[in-house]
């Protein structure tokens, strides 16, 4: 009796929680390649998250010296901590990688047009992880034609379905 394989669903691991997602970036950049980094944070940061509470919206990520560095990430302070061992909501929280995928996501995003946006905030194995892509700003024509794109999709897929 051999061991079966499972298939994981969608790449979602069951260990995995989704705090926030940065819906609008996939709307308003082509992603076009991905990374999972860790994220370094305080106590009250990471109860906050516990919470949900996470604004990834306007946040981006910047090559500092030889560090990358989440930048506009909004973790608002957790109620239950005290003034002293509060966080700053607002400020830059380093991420950790590997050297080697600090220097090439860096080269890629120095290119005109790119730039490195967060996707998606979750805990993996109790840990926070962001999911970083290197992203190129779409045109609002370009826009247009995904929603076409998606809409026409959508419409063949339910087609399918009403045929069965």
């Amino acid at each position: 009796m051999g061991k079966k394989n499972k298939k994981k669903k969608n790449s979602v691991h069951k260990n995995e929680r989704t705090i926030g997602e940065n819906r609008k970036a996939r709307h308003d950049y082509a992603i076009l390649e991905t990374l999972e980094c860790g994220i370094q944070l305080l106590g009250s940061e990471v109860k906050s998250l516990r919470d949900g509470k996470v604004t990834l919206a306007e946040a981006y990520a910047r090559l500092d010296g030889d560090e990358l560095y989440l930048v506009g990430c909004d973790i608002p302070v957790y109620g239950n901590a005290s003034d002293f061992m509060n966080h700053e909501p607002r400020r830059r929280r380093k991420l950790l990688l590997h050297r080697r995928e600090i220097i090439k996501f860096a080269q890629k995003s120095t290119d005109k047009g790119f730039s490195l946006i967060p996707l998606k905030m979750y805990f993996k194995h109790g840990r926070a992880k962001v999911l970083i892509g290197i992203a190129k700003g779409r045109q609002s024509h370009d826009k247009r034609e995904k929603l076409k794109g998606d809409t026409a999709r959508r419409d063949i897929s339910r087609a399918m379905r009403a045929r069965d």
